[in-house]
């Protein structure tokens, strides 16, 4: 009933691989490994940009280099133009403040002149245009006249016009005679401050000045005023 036992032999699970087959799990590894750089490959070919060679990407750093300076040149220059606009409009705002400083100061002298000029004698001829005040003197054969005119109902248009002086006096010979100055143009406003010079003949010595205002020359009389030389 009780034979001779036999010995038992367990044989290991790894012993049953053929030798010389690699295992499962690295040809697995092995093949995504192969098939991940094929797709990497196909990707790199189809879809991506070609590859630069060493001569392209060089000239590509050169350009981006380029492009790099330039963009801070044009920053420098940004700014620069920047200060210099702020500079413009501080001087402009500076310019204005100024402009209305002197435009207050020229209605205050004009109205300044306007109460001098209201405050002068009238002319004792009266007229349309009055001759209010003058000075009438000579320098260096010259006849030299600052001559103060007013309009009476002065509208907003100036009213065009002529100042003719005619100057009565001794001639180098010696009688008495009257020389006629050339015309002065005129623009009437409300008052008219009219100053100059012009030449009187070699010799002349003159004594007295008719001041005539005169719509044109040689036209019609609209002011008048007799002042000696002085």
């Amino acid at each position: 009933m009780f034979g001779q036992s036999k010995p038992v032999v367990l044989e290991s699970y790894g012993s049953r691989r053929k030798r010389g087959r690699p295992p499962r799990w690295l040809v697995l590894l092995l093949s995504g490994v192969a098939i991940g750089a094929i797709g990497v490959v196909v990707v790199q070919e189809r879809y991506l940009p070609p590859r630069l060679s060493p001569t392209e990407s060089a000239r590509l750093r050169e350009a981006y280099e380029t492009a790099d300076a330039e963009r801070l040149r044009l920053q420098q220059s940004l700014g620069e133009t920047s200060q210099k606009l702020n500079t413009a409009l501080s001087e402009k705002t500076k310019l204005g403040e100024e402009l209305s400083t002197s435009r207050a100061s020229t209605e205050r002298l004009r109205e300044d002149l306007s109460a001098v000029v209201a405050a002068l004698p009238p002319d004792p001829r009266g007229g349309g245009i009055e001759v209010r005040a003058g000075r009438i003197t000579t320098r260096g054969g010259m006849l030299v006249y600052d001559v103060v005119l007013t309009r009476e109902r002065a509208g907003s248009k100036p009213m065009a016009g002529v100042l003719q002086l005619t100057v009565a006096g001794v001639s180098a010979r010696g009688p008495e005679t009257t020389v006629a100055l050339k015309p002065v143009t005129l623009a009437l406003g409300q008052h008219e401050i009219v100053r100059g010079s012009q030449p009187l003949p070699e010799g002349f010595k003159p004594r007295e000045t008719t001041i005539r205002v005169l719509d044109r020359p040689a036209g019609n009389s609209l002011g008048m005023r007799v002042m000696l030389v002085k």
